[in-house]
């Protein structure tokens, strides 16, 4: 199950478990949509994957006799920040994005 991760582990922007403009990886890195597109270009500057939108977890759970949804499993508090500096993910990223990801 995911852990749907609070914030974009880049510019720190809230991201709450209903928002549409959350982005992971395979490893289930998070980051905004904004720093995907701008300033990552599809490259998790961890894995070196690419990006997609994260799932949006029921609020309810819509199966009678299940323990389904946020009410049974939240979203992660825990917040995250890439430990990586501006520099090398600059570099990184220059390095890896003309590969498309199922390349990489």
């Amino acid at each position: 199950m995911l852990e749907l991760r609070p914030n974009c582990e880049l510019c720190d922007c809230d991201l709450p478990p209903d928002a549409e403009n959350a982005r992971i990886c395979s490893y289930e890195c998070t980051y905004c949509a904004k720093c995907v597109e701008t300033q990552l270009h599809n490259v998790c500057p961890t894995c070196g994957g690419g990006f997609v939108s994260r799932p949006i977890r029921p609020r309810k759970n819509w199966r009678d006799g299940k323990t389904l949804g946020l009410a049974h499993h939240p979203a992660s508090a825990n917040r995250r920040h890439s430990p990586y500096t501006a520099e090398d993910i600059a570099d990184h990223v220059a390095r890896i994005r003309a590969i498309a990801p199922k390349d990489r």
